[in-house]
């Protein structure tokens, strides 16, 4: 096969922690070809989608003690070329959120490849339907107690229900500007103020799930099935598991009320083409469904001896 990755500059990219890096080598050691490109490169001439694109030879990380190692010098780039992107076989959109105006403008952009020719992963009108936040709120059997607003009041009264409560906003990532609340925070007023942009933008407030503390897992799904897991647990005080704030990443098994909640997804997700998707649980309760750069794969494959990004191609690849 013969792909192209749409990622964020190599250069910026942790070898042994980026799942696009392991994708992109597990395509190359079984044989395929890798180049990259990137969002700003997309170009559509005549309803066709183009873009200047670099092969790229990777040294593969290798595992040392309980870590991925990679050399200092472990990309290798080869002359650009202005190609038509359905001369490839399948197209991966890799780039980090924020999904702000430039990605949602990428998306578009990628709607004109032909998808007889070339598969997009994900789907460019998938990825736009999918805020990885509201997009769980579909499935109400697997979700917590949730609700979305800007009203100060309505949040109030939610709070005032259950006790406590995690408050996200809708285009986060990472952990990024989530909120621990309980009844009686002095700075109420002011953190919904601050957080709804003196109520103008909506947020998700969902109750607290006391497993928190036990981990938040990420379970990754492979055209609706889960191929691996890891938990991030928190670290020191702070209440989040995320690995992009100092969450640790520890062994996990993938259990049957996973599996149910993947059951529950898969259909939605294959009807609209989000192949590869990260879906986050605590406490068997579904809060995340990330779509746009799913990450995980370097943590699962160390602590659970798997090669999920080998799986993830041999899967794509046709017959």
């Amino acid at each position: 096969m013969k792909l192209a990755f749409i990622i964020d500059p190599i250069d910026r990219l942790d070898p042994t922690h980026d799942t696009s890096v392991a994708l992109m080598e597990a395509a190359q050691i079984l044989g395929h070809e890798v180049w990259i490109t990137q969002a700003n490169s997309l170009t559509v001439i005549a309803s066709q989608t183009w873009a200047t694109v670099m092969p790229v030879q990777l040294t593969p990380v290798t595992l040392g003690d309980d870590r991925w190692v990679a050399v200092e010098t472990w990309f290798e780039l080869g002359k650009a070329e202005f190609l038509l992107l359905e001369t490839f076989d399948v197209v991966w959109m890799r780039t980090d959120p924020p999904v702000n105006t430039a990605y949602l403008y990428a998306t578009y952009l990628l709607d004109y490849v032909n998808p007889a020719k070339t598969r997009v992963v994900n789907s460019p009108s998938g990825i736009r339907a999918a805020n990885e936040k509201m997009y769980a709120l579909q499935f109400l059997r697997s979700t917590p107690t949730t609700i979305v607003t800007q009203n100060k009041q309505v949040i109030r009264d939610f709070l005032a229900r259950e006790g406590k409560v995690v408050m996200k906003p809708l285009g986060g990532k990472a952990g990024e500007g989530i909120l621990f609340l309980e009844e009686g925070d002095r700075n109420f007023n002011s953190l919904i103020e601050i957080s709804t942009v003196q109520g103008t933008l909506p947020v998700m407030v969902q109750t607290y799930l006391p497993d928190a503390k036990l981990g938040d897992k990420r379970v990754v799904l492979l055209n609706g099935e889960p191929i691996g897991a890891v938990n991030r647990v928190p670290t020191g005080d702070d209440f989040r598991g995320n690995m992009a704030v100092g969450g640790r990443a520890d062994r996990v098994d993938i259990t049957d009320r996973d599996r149910e909640i993947a059951a529950e997804l898969a259909p939605k997700l294959r009807q609209d083409g989000l192949i590869f998707v990260g879906i986050d649980i605590i406490g068997g309760r579904l809060t995340e469904v990330n779509v746009t750069s799913p990450t995980g794969l370097r943590e699962i494959d160390r602590l659970s001896g798997l090669n999920t990004g080998a799986q993830v191609m041999q899967w794509l690849e046709p017959g």
